[in-house]
């Protein structure tokens, strides 16, 4: 008998968070380059400096002695009743996000994070000719270090990011982004740069014109090709000025491992710790797993395919659903099965056993809001590589807000219990290692911590909350759409 998840509670909840230093003293100013500070000393290369006796904040331009930042806008809304109390690791994330927001306030006019109107005129020099005459002269820039925010899933990271990054003055040159999402547009660009002696500095240069302060969501490195450019791209933007704000699910040691050609990528983690406060969050609750689903969008166990379909004629308004094909990405195409009303209705085996990506995954939800996914089945050593599509598919489902209704051969937990890290395995001495119901269990670092991501996930796109956060989101679309219409 097929089953639905069912909801037990309906509380809203925004998932994600982010944490930086736990007292002032710890906001240091590292360069590569000579940079200035605000006193007017210089400091180069592995050198830091405490700035003591900064002026009143002020955004932009004017004094700000009203409280403001990510932690009071936190305590508004918990009073307001739009977010539930965090627990005291929130807490203290919050706490170290507001000091990065203050010293970001304080600095701005150093750091040169007010977006600037752009002169297209004679005086204008291309990329190449300033990095030229800066050969001469070093640019004098203030560079604030970072933060790396990294913690189990379900603890706020995400939420908590975005409250510091919606805070931040509009005028400033920022950008929030996911860590797929941003690789991606980087390859893209390097396309485009291909001859060039250097692409990555050209890169470089775009990017930190376009923002000075670049947050990303789930920094998770699984490519060899994004591994092996991650230090000399982020060289170049360190060098620039660029301020990174990083939610992980991993320490920073702990980035690719066992990947290909590790060692190659191991500067890039002294680096990433070079400009970024670690912070560990930590939580004894995964609060999207508090909105379990009553809606019934996600079924398991016998005739569950059979109730996928009725629920997907059910959402479509009976709307016959036509095959069509779409391009998502560099020209490429994808073959949709049925499509109808925004939906798109796929066999798992189309999505996750075909030679397909990110950069699909994302081009298919610019065109459609709601998935219909039929056959997920459990995962083991046998279908690995088809886990990684599905872990791939949910992040840039939950990043588009999209919507998942689904048929599985079990519930969320159960589709990854043959999934584990190498710590978890059991040993050869154990008895249970030669059990037959072990023979396809699949030992795999990346796997094995990116799965409570996609657990966690895939709990809170079939809840109440985030469901009616779907459909408000489609209404505004839809009257949007009959406003340009009239």
């Amino acid at each position: 008998m097929a089953r639905a998840v069912i909801c037990k509670k309906n509380c809203k909840f925004i998932g994600g968070a982010i944490g930086l230093v736990q007292n002032r003293d710890q906001a240091i100013f590292p360069s590569h380059h000579a940079s200035r500070l605000l006193d007017g000393s210089t400091f180069s290369s592995g050198s830091a400096t405490v700035l003591e006796g900064q002026p009143v904040a002020t955004i932009d331009g004017q004094q700000n002695p009203a409280k403001a930042g990510p932690l009071y806008q936190y305590e508004r809304r918990v009073e307001l009743g739009e977010l539930m109390a965090g627990d005291r690791n929130q807490e203290q994330a919050l706490k170290t996000l507001q000091t990065l927001y203050d010293g970001l306030v304080e600095n701005a006019a150093a750091m040169e994070l007010e977006d600037a109107p752009t002169y297209h005129d004679s005086r204008q020099r291309s990329w190449l000719w300033t990095s030229f005459l800066s050969k001469g002269r070093q640019k004098v820039r203030l560079s604030v270090r970072g933060l790396y925010l990294y913690g189990g899933v379900g603890t706020g990271k995400t939420m908590l990011m975005d409250l510091f990054f919606e805070e931040l003055p509009k005028k400033w040159k920022k950008r929030r982004t996911h860590f797929h999402d941003f690789m991606l547009n980087v390859h893209s660009r390097l396309q485009k740069q291909k001859g060039m002696a250097d692409p990555l500095q050209v890169v470089a240069e775009e990017l930190s014109k376009e923002a000075i302060l670049l947050c990303l969501d789930e920094f998770m490195v699984t490519d060899v090709a994004d591994a092996l450019i991650l230090n000399r791209l982020f060289g170049h933007l360190f060098e620039r000025g660029m301020v990174l704000v990083t939610t992980s699910n991993r320490a920073p040691d702990k980035l690719y491992e066992g990947g290909l050609q590790r060692d190659l990528f191991l500067p890039f983690i002294a680096l990433l710790k070079a400009r970024c406060i670690v912070h560990e969050i930590g939580s004894s609750v995964d609060y999207r797993k508090l909105n379990a689903n009553e809606e019934g969008f996600f079924f398991y166990g016998e005739g569950a395919g059979s109730l996928l379909k009725e629920k997907f004629r059910l959402i479509t308004d009976g709307n016959l659903a036509r095959p069509t094909v779409v391009e998502v990405v560099m020209g490429r195409k994808l073959q949709v099965p049925f499509a109808a009303n925004g939906c798109a209705y796929f066999q798992f085996h189309e999505l996750c056993e075909m030679p397909l990506g990110a950069a699909d995954y994302i081009g298919l939800f610019n065109k459609f809001h709601t998935l219909a996914l039929e056959g997920i089945p459990s995962f083991g050593s046998h279908n690995r590589v088809a886990a990684y599509r599905f872990v791939t598919l949910i992040d840039v489902m939950y990043e588009n807000r999209a919507r998942l209704l689904c048929s599985a051969e079990d519930e969320p937990v159960g589709l990854f219990k043959r999934c584990v890290t190498i710590a978890d395995a059991p040993k050869p001495r154990d008895s249970r290692a030669v059990r037959n119901d072990d023979a396809d269990l699949c030992v795999d670092n990346e796997l094995g911590f990116a799965k409570e991501r996609t657990i966690s996930r895939l709990t809170e796109m079939i809840s109440r909350p985030y469901l009616e956060e779907h459909a408000a989101m489609i209404a505004e679309k839809i009257r949007q759409q009959e406003e340009k219409g009239d």
